[in-house]
């Protein structure tokens, strides 16, 4: 196996030492599978995980080696087919197996039955002391000028940590607009999305566009949609999260906004789409075996009206993400935001309240309210399809990750928005509100960089946390201390 994964770490090969699974085991051909010894751990660069293993399968029980793998598919991937090492296999146990294959085969020709080890693992073996956003940076240290930054005064370091910090909101903004533009062109060109073959021509690049091509309520929702799913992803699951919305585009949805219940509608789209919903075989519990079955009668009605990308569940990331980050838990949660956006006017309502709010604390505290889903139904009480949580679910959305939607979606969102129609005053109350606005923030680089700065005291307000994560990307991750200010100074 690739010793490098990072998906492989202790805990993967102490719960097959110990077994601890969610229900018995079942091979992907439906034989039951009994763990007699697990074998001994391979700490050898080639071959392998675990040799001289004693595993009973149906009523024969085996003495071998056992494979384990990310993907059913990295049997061939890694060579493991043409390499002797792998001749004593009895089992190739993978966390993922898109196409429910059976078997592999070793290279004398072998057939090796297959596990799909992802479906019985415990829900908290993910709930991990890093966050998402921590895991995303790799994590830092300490800065390499941290002893020296006291030859800056604090004013100083806030100067440059303040314009870092509005950088990166024109840096959003700038995103923003961007892709406004684009999908403005792909629905000009009746394009589908998302199209990666499209050729955005010098004379697009060139166009200068005007509030008149930007009319379209559905462009502005089909916008504000994506980033907000980007945005639930974290950043493990962002890019998928982002894709998912893409292709489950707004001019779908507009197909089954009257449907009796849209967000149910919208999770059965969102979960058969995302390739997320189990076999019924691997269900033993009555009521997710219903839920299921629900989902899957509702996507049956709308199938046949879908003619985009489906994805399946070796694309998500569940490992090392804190349960109630799940996916499955925040897709819950953008199901409701997205009937917000597209059945209450969330865009004409955000933008009222920019306008009638004058208070910009009361202002923060009401986009907040906006933006924190409190849990019910079905994922009130399931982090995953195929087990109940331990305990009561009680927010899709949290306070924390509505703050980061407001500051990393909603204000650069609203800042093109009142841009693109010519609406000076309100786009610099948001750039005001921006600059002013403060977050709980958990971010263990920007934590990091405040210490080490000596500024923990203003790690709160957003202008500058924003600043320290610019500071962190475009300077130190990158060894750029001679480009920084900071570094200039103290390296001079």
């Amino acid at each position: 196996m690739n010793r490098g994964s990072k998906v492989f770490e202790k805990e993967i090969y102490e719960l097959w030492k110990k077994h601890h699974f969610l229900n018995e085991l079942i091979s992907v051909s439906g034989e039951n599978i009994d763990i007699v010894e697990p074998g001994v751990q391979n700490n050898d660069i080639a071959g392998p995980d675990f040799k001289n293993a004693r595993i009973r399968i149906g009523n024969l029980t085996f003495v071998g080696d056992i494979e384990i793998d990310p993907n059913y598919t990295d049997w061939k991937l890694h060579g493991h087919n043409i390499d002797s090492k792998y001749n004593k296999v009895i089992l190739h146990v993978a966390l993922h197996n898109s196409n429910n294959q059976p078997y592999v085969y070793t290279k004398d020709g072998r057939k090796v039955p297959s596990l799909t080890l992802g479906e019985y693992l415990p829900d908290d073996f993910q709930d991990t002391s890093s966050s998402d956003e921590e895991e995303e940076e790799g994590g830092l240290q300490h800065l390499k000028c941290g002893a020296n930054s006291y030859l800056l005064s604090p004013e100083e370091k806030l100067k440059f940590i303040s314009q870092l910090g509005i950088d990166r909101f024109k840096k959003k903004c700038a995103r923003v607009y961007n892709r406004l533009k684009e999908l403005k062109y792909l629905k000009e060109l009746h394009a589908k999305e998302p199209v990666v073959t499209y050729d955005l021509s010098p004379a697009f690049h060139d166009r200068v566009f005007v509030h008149n091509d930007f009319m379209e309520k559905e462009l502005w929702e089909q916008l504000l949609y994506e980033l907000i799913f980007e945005a639930l992803g974290y950043s493990k699951n962002k890019s998928i999260m982002l894709s998912l919305a893409q292709h489950v585009n707004v001019d779908f949805l507009k197909l089954i906004e009257s449907d009796r219940d849209f967000i149910e509608i919208a999770e059965s789209v969102f979960f058969n789409v995302g390739g997320l919903i189990p076999p019924d075989r691997k269900m033993h519990d009555a009521d997710i075996a219903a839920y299921a079955r629900q989902m899957k009668l509702n996507w049956d009605r709308l199938k046949t009206r879908y003619d985009s990308k489906y994805f399946d569940e070796s694309q998500w990331h569940f490992f090392r993400i804190r349960p109630q980050n799940f996916p499955t838990v925040r897709i819950a949660g953008g199901a409701r935001l997205l009937n917000k956006l597209l059945k209450e006017n969330l865009i004409p309502v955000i933008k009222r309240k920019i306008e009638e709010i004058h208070n910009l604390n009361v202002l923060i505290n009401s986009l907040r309210s906006l933006f924190v889903i409190k849990s019910e139904g079905f994922w009130k009480h399931h982090y995953v399809f195929h087990q109940p949580a331990n305990g009561e679910i009680k927010y899709f959305v949290g306070s924390s990750r509505a703050d980061e939607i407001i500051v990393n979606v909603v204000l650069p969102f609203f800042s093109v928005y009142f841009d693109v129609f010519g609406n000076k005053d309100l786009s610099k109350k948001v750039f005001t509100l921006y600059n002013r606005c403060s977050q709980s923030n958990e971010n263990k680089i920007v934590h990091e960089i405040a210490r080490s700065l000596q500024l923990e005291d203003k790690i709160h307000l957003t202008v500058y946390s924003q600043g320290m994560t610019e500071l962190f990307r475009s300077y130190c991750s990158k060894n750029k201390c001679l480009e920084c200010e900071i570094g200039r100074i103290v390296f001079n």
